[in-house]
């Protein structure tokens, strides 16, 4: 009872943090509980080594994954509900170490996933290229970007927006990050060997005006998703490249045609997830010209009469951000 009662509290507390991830990483003699806080980890908690044990097979039962199967990695989800009631899920991966099983959770906050542009710090050029590329009858629109820099949440948005009573919004998915009703969502599953390209073959039967595929990975679901846009649908989709130049490379390196490129894609946008400045304890400071033009270089801004800086205070664990 008492670990579940530990459980219970780790994942509230979690959530209150505003955690995206929680590591448990077993040490000889202890194991360290750690969260991810935009994008910094911070120490929270230390375990001794069979409470930490204990901990971790608990949160292996209530992510159905074997108890017993501690030699090789395993994944699962969670899903389960905050103080307000609000579903949350959580995606938990295992990984054998040196002194036992690593248990990392990534918390998907279905809050986060509602957002609008304004939300997601869209500048309004960039806003108007994005929904200029998104508003096109077909072609492959792509967002790029490191893991965890929310391209997902991104493409969520935009579907929410362009999901209207006259278009069929269909997606494939791994996993369905959030169940949204306006939607036609399809979860991949390797395991009975329905993978990105084999769900995009199902959709495209499926009479879909927008498709969005959770990620292109390999040179299959890229032809199926070139073939999409050359037959009129718009295909949204995730690349893991670091900048957006990038993204054509790889799909070169994948073995999709260059001409076949020149003809469907619209556009790639690369994104970041840029802290920022903690509200409760933020400062005004004055910059002098040089610091400012570093600062603003790329951009050529103006110099204004103050700028803010971080200090640090409890509602943002000393960090500033």
């Amino acid at each position: 009872q008492h670990i579940v009662n530990i459980v219970d509290w780790l994942l509230q507390y979690a959530y209150d943090q505003r955690a995206s991830d929680i590591h448990l990483e077993p040490r000889r003699e202890i194991v360290n509980m750690r969260f991810r806080i935009d994008g910094v980890l911070h120490p929270v908690y230390e375990f001794p080594a069979k409470v930490g044990i204990a901990v971790t097979s608990r949160l292996k039962i209530l992510g159905r994954l074997n108890v017993a199967e501690k030699r090789k990695p395993q994944d699962g989800r969670i899903k389960t509900k905050n103080a307000d009631s609000k579903e949350i899920e959580l995606r938990l991966s295992t990984l054998p170490t040196a002194f036992g099983e690593k248990l990392v959770m990534r918390i998907f906050d279905p809050q986060v996933l509602q957002s609008t542009f304004a939300d997601l710090g869209f500048a309004n050029e960039d806003l108007n290229r994005w929904r200029a590329m998104t508003k096109q009858p077909y072609g492959i629109v792509l967002v790029t970007g490191p893991t965890g820099s929310g391209k997902t949440t991104t493409l969520y948005s935009t579907l929410r927006e362009l999901a209207t009573q006259e278009v069929n919004v269909s997606t494939v998915e791994d996993p369905i990050e959030m169940i949204e009703p306006a939607f036609n969502q399809m979860q991949v599953q390797n395991n009975i060997d329905l993978g990105f390209a084999d769900g995009l073959k199902a959709l495209m039967r499926q009479d879909p005006d927008i498709i969005m595929v959770g990620e292109i990975r390999d040179l299959e679901t890229a032809e199926m998703a070139v073939q999409a846009a050359l037959t009129g649908h718009l295909v949204l989709s995730t690349l893991h490249t670091n900048d957006a130049p990038s993204s054509v490379s790889r799909l070169l390196e994948l073995g999709i045609p260059p001409y076949l490129i020149r003809a469907t894609l619209l556009g790639v946008m690369a994104q970041r997830l840029v802290r920022t400045l903690c509200p409760n304890c933020k400062t005004k400071t004055k910059l002098d010209a040089t610091a400012w033009a570093e600062l603003t270089a790329p951009w050529k801004t103006s110099q204004p009469k103050s700028a803010c800086k971080p200090v640090g205070c409890l509602e943002c664990r000393n960090t500033g951000y």
